[in-house]
C-alpha cells in the first residue's frame, strides 16, 4: 500500500502501516544521531525535558552535509540505525512513533515498537540529495557543538520512505530475503 502521512504521527497512523508499505511523509520531524541520543538519555536521567516533543515524534538518523548557498540543507542521507539501538527503546516508551534510518534494528528496539506502537522507516541510502529536496526548513534546536550531528527540526514534504519494521514487529530485513529465496526456488 501507499500512504501520505503527516508528522507528528498518531497511534492510528501507525496501526494502518504494514511492512513493505510506501509512505510519503510530510510535517515536522527531528534529526539526531548517537551522540545526541546519549545526551537525550542523560537529560532524562537528570529529570530534564528533551529539546523536542517526544509524543508522536519521528526521528531521522542523519548528519546532513552543510547547505550550499540558497539551499535549506545539504545532502541528508540516512545513517545506520543500530547505533541508536541502546537509546531508542526509552524514547519509544515515552511516545516516539517513528524512526527513519537504514539497516537492521535490535530485538530490544523491535520489542519496544510492538509494546508501545512505533514504526521504523527505511530511507534510501546514497540518495541524500533526493531526500534533501523534501526538506523545506531546517533549524538547529539543540547541541550545536555536535556540528552536523546537532539536533534539527525539519519541515518536510513528501519524503519517500519504506516501512521496514511495522508496529507488529514484521521485519523487511527478515522477510525480504526469505521471499526472494521462495520466488527464485532457492532453499536450504
Amino acid at each position: 500500500m501507499e500512504y501520505k502521512l503527516t508528522a507528528p504521527l498518531t497511534q492510528e497512523d501507525i496501526a494502518q502501516l504494514k511492512v513493505g508499505d510506501r509512505v510519503y511523509l510530510s510535517g515536522t520531524i527531528y534529526t539526531a544521531r548517537d551522540a545526541a541520543h546519549k545526551r537525550f538519555i542523560e537529560a532524562l536521567d537528570r529529570g530534564e525535558e528533551l529539546p523536542f516533543p517526544v509524543e508522536g515524534s519521528v526521528m531521522f538518523y542523519v548528519g546532513p552535509s552543510p547547505a550550499a548557498p540558497g539551499q535549506v540543507i545539504g545532502a541528508a542521507g540516512p545513517t545506520t540505525s543500530y547505533r541508536m539501538d541502546d537509546f531508542s527503546p526509552r524514547l519509544i516508551a515515552l511516545g516516539q512513533k517513528g524512526m527513519i534510518g537504514k539497516g537492521k534494528r535490535s530485538p530490544e528496539v523491535i520489542d519496544a515498537m510492538k509494546k508501545y506502537g512505533a514504526v521504523y522507516f527505511a530511507a534510501v541510502g546514497g540518495a541524500g540529495a533526493l531526500i534533501a529536496g523534501c526538506i523545506k526548513e531546517a533549524e538547529v534546536i539543540a547541541y550545536p557543538d555536535l556540528g552536523a550531528e546537532a539536533v534539527r527540526r525539519l519541515k518536510i514534504e513528501d519524503m519517500p520512505l519504506l516501512v521496514a519494521i511495522d508496529h507488529a514487529g514484521n521485519n523487511l530485513y527478515e522477510q525480504g530475503p526469505e521471499t526472494w529465496r521462495e520466488k527464485h526456488g532457492i532453499g536450504e
